[in-house]
């Protein structure tokens, strides 16, 4: 088990956050809504409440920023607190595990701040419940003492803008999200705009890099800036051994070969997953516990790392019956036949 844990955080095409292979991400992220590449809507949008925020002398308005990771929350909180001048405290769900935690860093910001939460929909609900008075009201109720000598007292905390980031904002409670008053959604980027994110970072890092070696690297990235990131980072590295140090198409191309990473960004266990499925279940439909046997893999990583991405991209359904593969994927692998689920007999 520990070993399948362990191959899971150093995968790749992973669009979490891995402290090993992401460590100079931080260089890499840009600063201001100008430098920031893709999500015109939300760049957009935001930078209109920016504007009128800093205009009437206010904080911004308290912002959710929901969708898969590796797309730049965590960047754009930053920028938020860049262009309002302010400073910025990050901090995540888990990390807060008692109500005094969080009044700790409440009663701590100056007037203006941003507070970013990272995967918000962890946050416990009794620490959630101190959140709502501080977000509404700028103030925090706090129960001193036990039983019929327990008293209540209300501290003010300064104004200051709750930014939330979560990857499944369906488990958001209720009362959370409506005190939310910008919500933005982050969407997977293009080729493209994948593209001049990976000659940027490749200006930064001093990295040579040719357009249709970028272009190469940014179609084989799943549509998320951090994977880009990461295969510039290793492509690197070859081009720099095995060739003149530049990242054309061809060197891309081989070194993503190199890694088991094809034209689609699929990686070996995408492979694997869907052949088993394919071979071992006529394409389905098979059930998840099914499934996870047969790859030595847990259920709950299955659906909640390897599925997304198939399912973005066609390759692979979810229903009542189970999970089928689509005509997509075995066209995509070279495998003759077709799965018609309503067909098949339930493994």
């Amino acid at each position: 088990m520990i070993e399948q844990e362990m191959d899971f955080e150093n995968r790749i095409v992973s669009p979490d956050y891995n402290y090993t292979e992401d460590d100079g991400e931080l260089t890499l992220r840009p600063k201001t809504l100008d430098d920031y590449i893709g999500q015109d809507k939300v760049k957009e949008n935001l930078r209109i409440y920016i504007k009128a925020a800093l205009q009437r002398g206010e904080s911004l308005d308290h912002v959710l920023l929901y969708g898969p990771p590796g797309l730049g929350k965590t960047t754009l909180s930053g920028i938020i607190a860049r262009e309002m001048g302010v400073n910025l405290r990050v901090t995540s769900g888990p990390a807060i595990e008692k109500q005094g935690d969080l009044v700790a860093i409440l009663t701590s910001l100056n007037q203006g701040d941003v507070l970013f939460i990272d995967e918000i929909h962890r946050l416990s609900r009794n620490v959630e419940e101190i959140l709502y008075p501080a977000m509404e009201d700028f103030s925090l109720d706090i129960i001193l003492g036990k039983g019929p000598s327990a008293r209540s007292i209300r501290l003010d905390v300064p104004h200051f803008t709750l930014v939330g980031a979560t990857t499944r904002s369906g488990q958001l409670t209720a009362p959370l999200r409506d005190r939310f008053g910008v919500l933005l959604r982050l969407e997977l980027y293009t080729p493209e705009q994948l593209a001049d994110i990976v000659t940027r970072s490749a200006g930064i890092l001093g990295i040579p890099i040719e357009s249709d070696g970028a272009l190469e690297i940014a179609s084989r990235s799943r549509g998320t800036p951090r994977i880009a990131n990461r295969l510039l980072r290793r492509v690197r590295d070859i081009a720099q051994v095995e060739y003149d140090g530049v990242i054309t198409e061809e060197v891309a191309q081989k070194a993503l070969s190199r890694f088991e990473i094809d034209e689609l960004g699929l990686d070996d266990f995408d492979r694997k997953m869907l052949t088993t499925i394919i071979t071992n279940y006529s394409g389905g439909p098979v059930g998840l516990d099914t499934l996870a046997a047969a790859l030595g893999e847990e259920a709950v990583t299955i659906e909640d790392v390897y599925e997304p991405y198939l399912m973005q991209i066609g390759f692979l359904t979810r229903t009542a019956r189970g999970r089928c593969v689509t005509k997509l994927a075995y066209d995509h692998l070279d495998i003759n036949g077709d799965c018609d689920c309503s067909q098949q007999k339930i493994f």
